[in-house]
């Protein structure tokens, strides 16, 4: 059986009904998000743990070839009512970022954004037991959502291992893994990020994570509620965000001229 020797990362949001255009990039509606586990698995993906692609980047595990791990920031409500029970289904692992001050709030950060006004639930406690029982892994997204790099010394420290002391507590176990709210960082934060004991993060930059690459800029692929099930395929494929037929032949353009194009003269 062959090995992995690439990992993609997906990164889902909310699941839900969407009501606008703004919130269609980042809201999945179930269906769509049962069509894309489905179609991963018909194509010969499978589901690995962030603990389990952290272990393989160290060299300390093998994964077998078509491994992917599936991420979720914020810790929205709806994953627990649409999303635990098609990855019950599937025997398939995943990963949610939670803002450790807002269990059992409303995603306060959005209300500006969203043109609506319009905020949604994230997990309660009871529910993040509930997914956690089943295998749900559970890590910090910060305390409250903040931009990590315009935070004052004081305040990233509590952000991050504010976070990080509030979900332990809670969980009754370690979380050494964090996701970077809106995917922001610099090397202040993963200076901070160490003193406060994650040993690993996980960007927004797109791309295939590897063995033995830093482990505090886990590279994700942006998943938006607007991927066809066709479109996320060509993501994992291509370990782009850009999951348009036109990317694709681009990239296997570029495959074949590095392959057989000419070579450099004397």
């Amino acid at each position: 059986m062959a090995t992995a020797t690439r990992i993609p990362v997906l990164m889902y949001h909310r699941i839900g009904t969407v009501e606008n255009p703004w919130e269609a990039k980042y809201c999945i509606t179930p269906d769509r998000f049962s069509q894309h586990l489905h179609v991963l698995a018909s194509n010969g993906y499978h589901a690995c743990s962030a603990e389990d692609l952290v272990a393989w980047i160290r060299g300390e595990k093998s994964l077998r070839e078509g491994a992917v791990v599936i991420t979720f920031d914020d810790g929205y409500a709806g994953v627990h009512e649409y999303g635990l029970p098609v990855l019950k289904e599937l025997g398939w692992p995943a990963t949610m970022f939670l803002v450790s001050d807002l269990i059992d709030g409303q995603d306060e950060w959005c209300r500006a954004s969203n043109p609506a006004g319009r905020t949604y639930p994230l997990l309660s406690v009871g529910q993040i037991r509930e997914m956690a029982e089943y295998g749900f892994g559970f890590h910090s997204h910060s305390r409250r959502h903040a931009r990590l790099p315009e935070q004052g010394d004081a305040e990233l420290d509590d952000e991050l291992a504010g976070s990080k002391k509030e979900l332990e507590t809670l969980l009754a176990q370690p979380v050494p893994y964090l996701a970077y709210p809106y995917g922001l960082h610099d090397e202040r934060v993963l200076a901070r990020a160490r003193v406060a004991g994650y040993q690993a993060g996980f960007s927004v930059q797109p791309g295939f994570n590897r063995p033995g690459m830093d482990l505090l800029r886990i590279r994700r692929l942006d998943v938006f509620g607007t991927d066809t099930a066709a479109m996320l395929l060509r993501k994992v494929r291509l370990g782009s965000n850009e999951g348009n037929l036109i990317s694709e032949l681009r990239y296997y353009a570029r495959q074949m001229l590095s392959r057989f194009g000419p070579k450099g003269g004397a």
